[in-house]
């Protein structure tokens, strides 16, 4: 979680070269309260009326709001719809590093949505499908070598409008390749070759299956689906984006990582793909591992369908969403003890040393935080028995324990050292050392090796007891007596 969090800090200041279609995406918001006695359709009452970057468009949105130096290239016409996109890129302070080929004739793509109560109604689109013509490819290709040296990493962001033909995707990968610059694709074109030599591509499942031939229902199928891509249309990697199974990254060595969705509510996935390929692209840009690049391009996106309309994601909101999801792997942690019996023998079968040790860790102090480290150095998973409120108060006395066994669960599996936690009722763990059958059994060195219990049992098994070095001056009901006076 840390790592992901310098991650996300670097973002800021990368700069990214966005090269693609760039759309007006317009939103009509009102209320149906009736159904029209024309014919049998709602009637909408308009309200409000918002416009935003849309397409590529967005993309650079989004590599704006994260920080990064986004320079977009792109055609518009020369009518309305193109003069709102050049005044949206004033307004997004995206304006001075951005170069918009101006093609006369041609119409900008516009994408109408009719909502009511955050409901699509309707969407409604018009726009010029063809390529650009010669001179806007050239105006296009010369303005993207231009910025190739300032940037960290490119997007090809194509929706298929005509400002990727061929001969633009073959030279701006090609370009890329010459300075070292990593390029990321996000695909419409059911022909991924045309995309040979890129980094990375960020298809969805339905585009993946339809360029591969191949089903893309399972993992499984994914990761065929991906593999036939990386072979036969040379692409180093392939993150393919599952809608509510997540996100799955597949590359050209044989590397395989499937990444559960982070969306706890949907309200509207329009552009979400656009966020997940800028903020790919702005972590790889800023040297993130692939794999990691990935999981904040999830977080990311998982927090853009949570919004409604195209919408950005900001910095702050990818570190707020991975603290809840550090809270949430730590209730994750408190298991109870079938459960956490499944769970250790798992990590026995993939080779792993478990360790144990227990206690009531009421008033967490550095004297317990440093016997847990000391445990979870010698094993590769440590599982603490914690003592319940009822075994506190028979060892302990009336009066304690003072926090809650819920509440101090849930401190012990917030920290780093501790993997697993279980609850226990019995006076001492015997039950729970027979039932894990550690490697390792950790306990304070104010016992000997002799007293501690189940030692023996560990030993007769060829697991062994280790006592860790106490920390002076820390004690739970030294500190208790402090506060009570």
């Amino acid at each position: 979680m840390s790592d992901l969090a310098r991650h996300i800090d670097a973002l800021a200041g990368t700069a990214v070269l966005c090269v693609g279609d760039v759309m007006l995406d317009r939103f009509v918001y009102g209320t149906v309260d009736r159904i029209s006695p024309e014919a049998p359709i709602p009637v909408l009452r308009i309200e409000r009326e918002t416009t935003m970057l849309g397409g590529a468009g967005n993309v650079a949105a989004n590599l704006a709001a994260l920080g990064c130096g986004a320079r977009f290239v792109s055609v518009v016409g020369d009518d309305e719809a193109g003069g709102a996109v050049l005044r949206l890129l004033v307004e997004r302070s995206l304006a001075d590093d951005c170069h918009m080929v101006t093609e006369r004739g041609r119409q900008t793509s516009v994408k109408s949505r009719f909502l009511a109560a955050n409901q699509q109604l309707l969407r409604a689109d018009s726009e010029t499908v063809s390529a650009v013509i010669p001179a806007s490819v050239e105006a296009v290709l010369a303005a993207a070598r231009r910025n190739l040296s300032d940037v960290g990493s490119v997007i090809l962001s194509d929706y298929g409008k005509g400002v990727l033909s061929d001969i633009v995707v073959s030279a701006l990968i090609a370009a890329a390749h010459s300075a070292g610059r990593p390029v990321v694709v996000d695909p419409k074109s059911n022909d991924f070759n045309r995309y040979r030599g890129a980094a990375v591509i960020t298809p969805n499942r339905r585009e993946l299956a339809l360029a591969s031939r191949l089903a893309t229902g399972s993992d499984d199928e994914v990761v065929a689906a991906a593999r036939r891509v990386i072979e036969t249309c040379g692409i180093e990697a392939v993150v393919a984006t599952r809608s509510e199974q997540g996100m799955s990254v597949v590359t050209a060595s044989g590397e395989v990582c499937h990444l559960a969705a982070e969306a706890r509510e949907v309200f509207d996935v329009s552009g979400a793909g656009d966020t997940v390929v800028a903020t790919l692209a702005a972590a790889l840009g800023a040297g993130v591992p692939l794999v990691d690049a990935a999981r904040i391009a999830n977080l990311a996106g998982g927090i853009v369908v949570g919004k409604v309309g195209t919408a950005v994601v900001h910095p702050a909101e990818l570190v707020a969403s991975l603290h809840q999801q550090e809270w949430r792997s730590s209730e994750v942690k408190v298991s109870p003890v079938d459960a956490a019996v499944e769970t250790v023998e798992r990590w026995r079968r993939q080779g792993r040393r478990i360790g144990f040790t227990n206690g009531c860790f009421d008033l967490l102090h550095p004297g317990h935080v440093s016997l847990l480290a000391q445990a979870r150095a010698a094993c590769d998973r440590l599982v603490v028995g914690l003592n319940s409120d009822e075994s506190v108060r028979r060892l302990k006395g009336e009066r304690r324990p003072v926090q809650s066994e819920a509440a101090r669960a849930a401190v012990l599996a917030s920290l780093a050292s501790v993997d697993l936690v279980t609850i226990f009722a019995d006076d001492t763990p015997i039950a729970l050392i027979r039932a894990f059958r550690p490697d390792v059994l950790v306990k304070g060195a104010d016992y000997r090796a002799d007293q501690v219990v189940g030692g023996d049992f560990v030993r007769s098994y060829g697991g062994r007891v280790a006592l860790a070095d106490l920390s002076p001056g820390f004690s739970t009901t030294a500190t208790i007596s402090r506060l009570t006076g």
